[in-house]
């Protein structure tokens, strides 16, 4: 399944609007129950960090965690840095016209060339490890670029379903994938290795939110691969399932899940 190519065309839609990327930005964090827990745990971590903190958005993307961080904490100053120099330049040209273009910068990088040394209070990574082969390497850039008592926010699917790979005969959901998910003892071993310590790991997506991720998000990729066609529906769509997606991703950012699909890992320096 085709990820990207549905990103590119959701970009021409918002890119000429800075309303629109707004709007875009809240649907979501409505939508995406990884944002839910990344930002819960976001919350947490703020709490320890300076008030002018200086954060990394590794791997960017359309730049909703920048978006979202410079707006929940309004001293932070934060560098998105992506390997698409289409996404780079597109958060450019709209956080040049917002409140936070004085506090944000953003970079096109490779992850694996990251060569920072002591210079981040907080490195976020959403959706980002499952995309690189030299994960030890990038583990380890992190590390090195973050200062003393630096956190390590990652959102990952794990070795439990995730990318909706259940047995070996399955393939990852979305073919950008260069592994199909971390198993929790594997991450904690490679971050330590990296040289992190205090590191948590806790499932995401259990039952409830697995279920609300194929309403929410697999169901209507696989449709708009079909065709685009079915871009027009998707509004008709979400008004009737997305309330029970709603319901599903509370009951999930609440419960103790002994499996998951997806991993939300914190470690510090």
């Amino acid at each position: 399944m085709q990820y990207d190519p549905i990103k590119r065309n959701l970009a021409r839609f918002i890119n000429g609007s800075p309303l629109l990327r707004k709007v875009f930005y809240f649907t979501l964090d409505l939508l995406l129950l990884r944002t839910w827990h990344v930002k819960r745990r976001l919350r947490v971590i703020s709490g320890l960090l300076p008030e002018n903190a200086s954060v990394l958005d590794a791997g960017c993307g359309f730049g909703q965690y920048t978006w979202r961080m410079g707006r929940m904490n309004r001293n932070w100053v934060i560098r998105g840095v992506d390997i698409d120099g289409r996404h780079v330049a597109e958060c450019r040209k709209f956080f040049a016209s917002t409140s936070l273009s004085q506090r944000t910068s953003f970079d096109r990088l490779d992850l694996r060339l990251l060569d920072n040394k002591e210079t981040f209070d907080l490195v976020l990574a959403v959706d980002v490890m499952e995309h690189i082969d030299e994960d030890i390497k990038v583990l380890k850039n992190f590390y090195n670029a973050l200062k003393n008592n630096g956190y390590l926010i990652i959102s990952t699917p794990s070795d439990k379903g995730g990318s909706d790979v259940h047995d070996e005969n399955d393939r990852s959901f979305i073919d950008e994938h260069v592994r199909n998910g971390y198993g929790k003892d594997e991450l904690r071993e490679k971050l330590s290795a990296a040289g992190f310590r205090n590191v948590s790991a806790v499932y995401t997506y259990g039952k409830p939110g697995h279920i609300s991720w194929l309403l929410s998000m697999k169901y209507p990729v696989k449709l708009l691969n079909i065709s685009r066609l079915f871009f027009p529906v998707l509004p008709v769509y979400y008004l009737i399932v997305y309330p029970f997606a709603f319901i599903l991703n509370i009951f999930d950012i609440h419960m103790i899940h002994k499996t998951g699909t997806g991993l939300l890992v914190t470690a510090n320096k």
